[in-house]
């Protein structure tokens, strides 16, 4: 079935968003333009139903969207309409092992050995931090037979954490660990193993706890069934000369867990971005270790400007400035949320569609550039 590959390919991206011109060199960027750039997208061959995008700053949350949640129905998304975040989720995962890191129960230094002995002893020296950071050499579960054959015979069926490390326990690290950047699925849930194993909770309750609870996130969770509340932002993959399909409750993001299992809204997605920069999570000392970066280490997809890794977090450098955050892909979703490095002013954008390549990815990293450059004034 058509549908099937090309899902599963697109899942390995990244399991778990114009051609808009700039503005002149003394004009500030309005939201107009923002929304305009959002307008291009879903009219753009195989772009999105649907798209949104939040600005905060000065204590207002704006929300520019278009298109639709949902294709049987008119209305375009909504900043308290959920969503499936994807690898965003990474970023929650990282606040909250920052949080234990703070609190001395996880060191950066703390081993894969020392806190789950159970798992490979070929990947035992690998530390938090290098989980964290994808440096680990931890091979990407997401490209494995086993994952794609879970997707195309299965996808709607649970499968647990342990059942994930399970498709890639057998292979060796592919590289030396903290010698090269490479984006691996797998990496936050060994971080999300290691917050039960030193938490003495499930990851669950650890992330209400420490970020949903704190953060009022009221309408963020972590699923373990297919279905979304409603009202939620309908997904889709889209096909040049074929109708779109939904995928919104195709795979069940329990596989994807702490990697990128979470649902969350627009409106909140803008306020844990804001916290996670704010040291609403953890402290100082700790942030200052999460911006050590790995020059060149892209968040998937790409997000605006120059990318940079750090811990379960990205530097995006643009034309208008710096901001701070994470990007994620899920099948039928295309995520972006950032913030200041005080986490006074943050944005998110949302596609409907998983993330595009070639031209549309362009359009989309403008669009989001575009976005920056509103939310900082420039």
């Amino acid at each position: 079935m058509r549908f099937v590959r090309p899902l599963a390919v697109v899942v390995t991206a990244a399991c778990l968003v114009l051609g808009l011109g700039t503005a002149g060199a003394s004009a500030k960027t309005t939201d107009a333009q923002v929304l305009k750039g959002l307008e291009g997208l879903v009219a753009a061959p195989e772009g999105p139903p649907g798209a949104i995008a939040t600005l905060y700053r000065d204590g207002k949350l704006t929300t520019l969207s278009t298109g639709r949640a949902d294709l049987t129905k008119k209305a375009a998304p909504r900043a308290g309409d959920r969503m499936r975040i994807a690898s965003v989720a990474k970023a929650f995962s990282g606040a909250v092992a920052l949080n234990l890191l703070r609190s001395g129960r996880l060191s950066l230094d703390d081993t894969i050995e020392a806190v789950l002995p159970t798992l490979p002893k070929a990947w035992g020296k690998v530390t938090v931090r290098e989980l964290l950071n994808h440096t680990s050499g931890v091979p990407d579960y997401t490209k494995s037979e086993a994952f794609f054959k879970q997707v195309e015979t299965n996808p709607r069926a649970y499968v647990s954490p342990r059942t994930v490390i399970g498709w890639v326990a057998s292979e060796p690290l592919q590289f030396k660990p903290d010698t090269k950047y490479e984006y691996s699925n797998t990496d936050n849930i060994i971080v999300g193993l290691m917050v039960e194993a030193v938490s003495h909770e499930t990851y669950a309750k650890a992330l209400q706890k420490i970020v949903f609870g704190p953060a009022k996130l009221t309408q963020t969770s972590l699923p373990t069934k297919v279905k979304i509340p409603t009202p939620f932002i309908h997904g889709y993959m889209t096909e040049a000369g074929a109708e779109p399909q939904d995928a919104s409750e195709f795979l069940n993001p329990a596989g994807a867990w702490a990697s990128g299992g979470i649902v969350s809204t627009p409106r909140d997605l803008n306020a844990f971005i804001r916290g996670d920069l704010g040291l609403q999570f953890f402290d100082k000392a700790e942030q200052e270790q999460q911006m050590r970066w790995w020059p060149g280490g892209e968040s998937s997809p790409p997000g605006p400007g120059k990318n940079s890794a750090g811990l379960a977090l990205f530097r995006y450098q643009t034309r208008c400035g710096t901001v701070y955050g994470h990007t994620g892909n899920f099948p039928g979703y295309t995520q972006f949320a950032a913030a200041t490095a005080d986490g006074t002013r943050a944005v998110t954008t949302t596609l409907n569609i998983p993330a595009p390549t070639g031209s549309l990815l362009g359009q989309l990293r403008q669009v989001q550039t575009e976005a920056v450059c509103d939310l900082l004034g420039k």
